[in-house]
């Protein structure tokens, strides 16, 4: 599993973001497991010793429904929603230890996840508005759940069928092709998949990987309605390899960045950590793009990001950076920087944005008269 540090805090198996230590519901039942919610709307419930797994699920499945126990029967794996685990979790300390000991003291809990898919959960929110003294919601610490709406389910494979085995050669040839539904077909089948397309980041022409990292997006988008997990641990291996100094990383901050405007309802916590890379020159722009583009999906991931630092970044000398700014602050409609961007009307610098993997020629003056349209909308 992915983050297996010898202490690490816990995380959300689909989102990837780390969670709350797991309370006690506010109208607390007898035999009750303690329970959290993370950001991406999966529930969760703490099994401390581990032998109670079953019971644990049955909680899960029926807290993430409102307490509608007729609801939770009836549906589906899979289809209705998604499920995950993490082993080795010490609910005293709060952290995941793979090592299964601290200080002698063997440490066997289980946290366990269920995610609704979309329309299963606007059924749960129906219900519970209906059913008012069925909230038994726990306390959120301050943490806002996104909504956004999210992809088709993908069809479920036929699990009798001869699962494709991808090689680099084959996904090579799919990606330059831009072949998404066979990709996705590969990904389903076998999740080197991934792999095999994040080594197509590595090409010289930036026009290639930029689309490279949207058509991963497109991919993982897909992908993640039944594995969200797989996509997650992609992140994080995309994160790691920026963090290398002594390797190159191109086109994954790209790749992040597409991935996350796919799936922000569930993806969406990771765009804050795009924020460590904004003071290389290098990266700069490719971060307020990403931030952009998340942006422009949804602006309340971004707004609840320290968006403030990168106001010094409309003035820059540098056109591309004055540019992905205030296409930024247009799609967050910051009217706390009108009167900056304002002054760039006029600017005739021309900027390259990269939309969908393709590359748009326009100019400073152009994308500031377009962010103030947004800005003034609000107003």
């Amino acid at each position: 599993m992915a983050r297996q540090n010898p202490t690490t805090r816990p995380w959300c198996p689909f989102c990837g973001q780390n969670i709350e230590k797991p309370r006690e519901p506010v109208q607390r039942k007898m035999e009750e497991f303690t329970m959290g919610i993370c950001q991406c709307g999966a529930v969760y419930t703490c099994d401390a010793t581990g032998h109670n797994v079953g019971a644990a699920m049955v909680e899960c499945l029926v807290h993430a429904c409102n307490e509608n126990w007729d609801m939770a029967w009836d549906l589906i794996p899979e289809d209705d929603y998604l499920t995950s685990r993490l082993e080795n979790y010490d609910e005293v300390t709060n952290q995941v230890l793979p090592q299964g000991s601290l200080d002698g003291r063997y440490v066997r809990g289980v946290l366990y996840f269920v995610r609704l898919q979309k329309d299963i959960a606007e059924i749960s929110k129906l219900w519970e508005k209906k059913n008012p003294a069925a909230d038994t919601e726990p306390v959120k610490d301050n943490v806002q759940v996104i909504n956004q709406d999210a992809p088709p389910l993908e069809p479920e494979r036929d699990p009798k069928r001869k699962k494709k085995r991808a090689n680099k050669k084959l996904i090579k040839e799919l990606m330059i092709a831009r072949d998404i539904d066979r990709l996705v077909d590969f990904a389903f089948d076998d999740l080197r998949t991934l792999r095999f397309m994040q080594r197509m980041l590595y090409d010289p022409l930036d026009d290639n990987r930029w689309l490279y990292a949207w058509i991963i997006g497109q991919v993982c988008c897909r992908l993640s309605t039944r594995k969200p997990g797989a996509v997650s641990d992609m992140l994080h291996r995309l994160y790691e390899a920026c963090t290398d100094s002594a390797a190159t990383h191109w086109g994954m901050l790209e790749t992040v960045g597409s991935i996350i405007a796919a799936r922000p309802d569930i993806f969406g916590g990771f765009a804050r950590h795009m924020y460590m890379f904004r003071g290389a020159p290098s990266n700069r722009v490719i971060v307020l793009w990403a931030l952009g583009t998340i942006a422009a999906v949804n602006p309340e991931i971004i707004r609840g990001t320290p968006f403030y630092s990168l106001f010094p970044f409309i003035p820059h000398p540098d056109s591309f950076t004055r540019g992905h700014a205030v296409r930024l602050f247009g799609n967050i409609q910051a009217t706390e920087v009108k009167g900056e961007i304002e002054k760039l009307i006029a600017d005739s610098a021309k900027v390259t944005v990269y939309e969908e993997g393709l590359p748009v020629h326009t100019t400073v003056g152009e994308l500031a008269r377009e962010a103030l349209k947004k800005i003034n909308s609000k107003e």
